[in-house]
């Protein structure tokens, strides 16, 4: 049976344990399912189980990121007869972590960042890694304690610099709640004939790419990227793609997908070529399930970029 885990990350005083509270005080979320809460951090607030509605919520306290590991959270399934999960992390533990120890029938169901909005410009000036660890995968990142002259457009860019997905949402003292409506276009034409990626927006074309394949079906794309050859694939394919930083040096990664020559190609690992064609949505033996797949119409070497390693600024 797979068990939902509602995941709640962010930094000390941001609001993580406040909203567990008031969820789990809630009958419309808590209506009786058997929950267990893991507290990886100890803040000013403390949860009030005998307030919880219900009575059906058991907690475990970690302290330490080692304890985290595939025999002790199977274990908590085993010794709680649960329903789901909530999980409030640390701020300072790295998500992969958790990804690589959770159960298999473990599920994200829901993955929140909240933050102080007071402090959050902070936290991402001296602990930037950190930062875009907590908000690459998050659906929503909550700005908590919003005072009136918070300046948005500076925290709508740190936020959109990671993810283009996250929805922002700004809690205000006196209880109510904004959403950001910043508008973000794309640098380029999505419905142009030829999307064409210059050098510089490559990292935000690939991230808005995978993030939203499907309406890139069937468009022609012309990009510039280095090659990278593999043996998993056929003499006719390489894959193209650039190293892209997202946050520091530690983070970059080549981001790059299949290409599909008309026939036999000759290119070389390192190569930097232009290609212009039709983006598919197939399997292929790199991606784990369907991913993108260029069919290459024509090809030219190119010059590299004036500066190789893609960013989002």
């Amino acid at each position: 049976m797979t068990i939902p885990v509602y995941l709640f990350t962010g930094f000390l005083e941001g609001g993580k344990t406040s909203i567990i509270q008031e969820s789990l005080n809630d009958q419309n979320f808590n209506s009786g399912e058997k929950t267990l809460v893991l507290m990886c951090e100890e803040g000013m607030e403390e949860l009030t189980p005998d307030e919880f509605w219900g009575k059906n919520v058991k907690i475990q306290y970690i302290e330490d990121v080692s304890w985290l590991t595939r025999e002790n959270l199977e274990g908590l399934s085993k010794n709680h007869k649960i329903d789901r999960i909530i999980i409030e992390y640390n701020g300072m533990w790295q998500l992969q972590t958790l990804y690589e120890q959770m159960p298999a029938n473990w599920s994200i169901y829901q993955n929140i960042m909240f933050a102080d909005a007071n402090t959050f410009i902070i936290y991402n000036n001296n602990m930037r890694q950190l930062t875009v660890d907590k908000i690459l995968d998050a659906e929503m990142v909550v700005l908590n304690r919003t005072p009136d002259d918070m300046n948005k457009d500076e925290i709508h860019k740190i936020i959109r610099g990671i993810s283009r997905r996250a929805a922002i949402v700004y809690d205000y003292p006196d209880g109510h709640v904004e959403y950001d409506q910043i508008e973000d276009p794309l640098p380029f034409d999505i419905d142009a004939p030829v999307i064409e990626i210059k050098d510089e927006d490559y990292a935000i074309w690939y991230r808005d790419m995978t993030e939203e394949l499907g309406k890139y079906k069937n468009k022609t794309i012309k990009v510039k990227g280095i090659v990278a050859t593999d043996p998993r694939l056929p003499s006719n394919s390489v894959i193209l793609g650039r190293h892209v930083m997202t946050c520091c040096a530690d983070d970059i990664q080549y981001s790059g997908l299949v290409c599909v020559f008309k026939q036999t190609t000759k290119l070389k690992t390192r190569d930097w070529i232009t290609v212009k064609g039709t983006l598919k949505i197939e399997q292929s033996k790199l991606y784990r399930q369907p991913g993108p797949v260029i069919y290459v119409e024509s090809t030219e070497f190119a010059v590299p970029p004036k500066q190789e390693l893609a960013t989002f600024y």
